[in-house]
């Protein structure tokens, strides 16, 4: 794989560890589609190379983002709160955001955490057509979007 780009986040576990990302270039198939490959090495069960087949380099490119992005969130180390990237910019720390979409009627959840159990959300309050449930301690748990099309960022579309 011709490395384009890759990532290193921090496992928080016992040994601390290391996950890598690691994305490749786009290079067409002999069937005219063309494939993205990437690998993500530190997570049970993924380390072997493997592919995102599109239409074109930029379609491969952007479907790679998606799976990463997605496998990364729903791994077991993302839920336990493991994983973290420890050199951003500006000090911020990320979060993992797991949206939730009903595209027939227009609604998205963004929930702060993996899962949040029934009766956890304590206090809501509703600003502009936006939901947000809040925990016991004021934490804010998930966002209700009921226009999700219009207030969606357009990266998380998909």
């Amino acid at each position: 794989m011709y490395e384009i780009a890759h990532r290193t986040l921090t496992l928080r576990g016992e040994p601390p560890g290391e996950v890598t990302v690691t994305i490749g270039l786009p290079t067409e198939e002999p069937t005219g589609e063309w494939s993205c490959p990437y690998r993500i090495d530190g997570l049970a069960g993924w380390e072997h190379e493997r592919k995102v087949t599109g239409v074109d380099p930029l379609e491969a490119l952007e479907l790679v983002l998606a799976v990463v992005r997605a496998a990364l969130a729903r791994s077991h180390e993302a839920r336990e709160g493991l994983l973290s990237w420890e050199d951003e910019p500006g000090g911020r720390r990320p979060r993992t955001v797991y949206l939730t979409r009903d595209i027939d009627h227009d609604v998205a959840y963004l929930a702060m955490k993996h899962e949040i159990a029934p009766g956890e959300a304590v206090r809501q309050a509703v600003v502009d057509g936006v939901v947000l449930d809040f925990g016991e301690s004021g934490e804010l748990l998930g966002v209700e979007l009921e226009d999700a099309a219009r207030l969606l960022p357009s990266e998380m579309r998909l």
